[in-house]
């Protein structure tokens, strides 16, 4: 038995390849059979290189024939897909956001219908049971963990990027934070909510130099009724 975690690389003909899925039940079972404890350390959605690890494995020895095995628990392509990338698909509508708002575009209507949809996006994937990350053995032992992709780095990803070049549109501007108000609005009560008063403040604050004071007014109106959500 190996004391110290072996990792197992990523090697593959083509150079460019996303993580698409991952089989958790069967590197669960590997583990629990073989007495081991494995990390995977590249979730859904990852880009892994070439010689990159995908995961790491405790108490064992690798041979060609367990690496198989192994590796049948992660389904790689040249590409990412929307089966099981939410993040992708994402990504995909705030490009179309992201060049609404351009200057070359300036169509703040379907920037706004882009926020529309993510909201609606975030409300339903705050509404679903969390992911499990950790596996623990019958003793209680853990044999697997593996990350999946947490609300706050989804929201960072829907609306960051929309965020910092919407800062003089009025429009787009006054409704991420309505989008922000009714996400944290459908969240429990238990549920922490200080990320969208920040992320709120930060729009603000990237606002202020470029908008007049009644578009900042009505803005801080906003931040105040997000924060109320928050106590």
């Amino acid at each position: 038995m190996s004391a110290t975690p072996i990792e197992l690389l990523h090697h593959t003909r083509r150079h460019t390849q996303y993580v698409r899925y991952i089989d958790a039940e069967h590197l669960y079972l590997f583990a629990k059979k073989h007495n081991s404890r494995i990390t995977v350390i590249r979730r859904v959605g990852h880009f892994v290189p070439e010689g990159v690890p995908l995961l790491r494995i405790s108490k064992m020895v690798l041979n060609p024939k367990f690496e198989a095995e192994l590796r049948k628990a992660f389904d790689l392509g040249p590409t990412r897909t929307l089966e099981n990338d939410i993040e992708f698909g994402i990504l995909q509508i705030v490009d179309i956001a992201l060049k609404a708002i351009s200057p070359a575009v300036n169509d703040p209507s379907t920037a706004i219908t882009c926020i529309d949809q993510l909201s609606s996006i975030l409300i339903r994937f705050a509404a679903r049971e969390n992911p499990q990350t950790m596996f623990y053995s019958s003793a209680e032992k853990l044999r697997l963990s593996i990350p999946w992709l947490g609300f706050d780095r989804l929201l960072e990803s829907a609306f960051e990027q929309i965020r910092l070049y919407s800062q003089s549109d009025v429009a787009v501007s006054l409704r991420l934070l309505r989008a922000l108000s009714d996400i944290a609005s459908t969240l429990p009560a238990d549920e922490p909510k200080t990320m969208f008063v920040e992320f709120g403040r930060l729009l603000v604050a990237g606002c202020s130099e470029k908008l007049g004071d009644g578009v900042l007014k009505e803005m801080r109106s906003r931040i105040a009724s997000l924060e109320k959500l928050t106590q």
